[in-house]
C-alpha cells in the first residue's frame, strides 16, 4: 500500500491539497522571494496513513513553505457593451500570484 504524505491546507481563502516537494500558486503574498511562510490553518494531515482531522483547524500541526516567486497570472478581458446606445468598454485585468514550495509537513 502506498503511503504518501499529503494535507489539505486553507490558502488565502481556498482550501488546496499540499504534498512535500510540489509547488502551488496562490494569490499573492506580500514577502519577498526566498522567505518562509508557516500554514497555520490545516484541516487535515495524512502522515504514513495515520489521518488528523481538525474540527475546523488542526491546533499543533503547521506545514512550512518557501516563496519562490511573485508574477502576473493570464489575461482576461472584460468587455461591455450596451446595444443601440453606442457604449462599449474594454479593459484587461491579470491576477498578481505568488508561487510556493512545500518543505515540510
Amino acid at each position: 500500500m502506498l503511503q504518501m504524505n499529503y494535507a489539505i491546507a486553507e490558502i488565502s481563502g481556498k482550501q488546496i491539497w499540499v504534498e512535500k516537494g510540489k509547488f502551488y500558486d496562490i494569490n499573492k503574498i506580500k514577502l519577498e522571494v526566498g522567505s518562509k511562510i508557516t500554514l497555520n490553518r490545516i484541516l487535515l494531515i495524512n502522515e504514513k496513513n495515520n489521518i488528523s482531522l481538525g474540527k475546523p483547524y488542526l491546533e499543533k500541526k503547521k506545514v512550512t513553505a518557501t516563496i519562490l516567486q511573485h508574477f502576473k497570472g493570464t489575461k482576461f478581458v472584460v468587455y461591455k457593451m450596451k446595444p443601440k446606445k453606442k457604449m462599449r468598454r474594454k479593459q484587461g485585468f491579470r491576477k498578481e500570484i505568488t508561487r510556493i514550495i512545500i518543505d515540510k509537513i
